[in-house]
């Protein structure tokens, strides 16, 4: 499949299997965007794709308004957000409900044709531990 005309935004692309992602979408000829609270900590993913062709920018995941322009113009995207422990203003509900809530109907508002969510494996509301639910 050719992406090369395609603007990809990735949510999460910092962590360890967003970098793999990013690194195969990088090989499609996509254009990424790297959407990360902190722009600099993606740089180490430029490198994989051309000259302006994988681009972190910054984003809050808890913002309306920063989700939505992390989207503009995208065709399509990657939510590979999770934590692992609860720490300050990360809780599992704010990261994997909210957080996957926003960006799903910041994509359906401006018409990106694909999402793909990644989630925690044996994920489940009935499950006993916190981080599984």
């Amino acid at each position: 499949m050719t992406l090369k005309t395609k603007t990809i935004t990735v949510f999460g692309g910092t962590g360890f299997l967003g970098r793999h992602i990013i690194w195969q979408l990088a090989k499609t000829g996509a254009n990424i965007r790297v959407a990360t609270r902190v722009p600099q900590r993606a740089y180490f993913l430029r490198p994989a794709g051309g000259v302006g062709q994988i681009v972190p920018i910054g984003c809050d995941v808890n913002n309306d308004q920063s989700v939505a322009v992390a989207l503009a113009g995208a065709d399509m995207a990657v939510n590979l957000i999770g934590v692992l422990f609860e720490s300050g203003k990360s809780s599992f509900k704010r990261m994997h409900v909210e957080a996957a809530e926003r960006i799903a109907r910041s994509c359906k508002f401006a018409n990106v044709q694909l999402l793909i969510h990644l989630s925690a494996l044996g994920a489940s509301s009935e499950s006993s531990s916190e981080y599984s639910r």
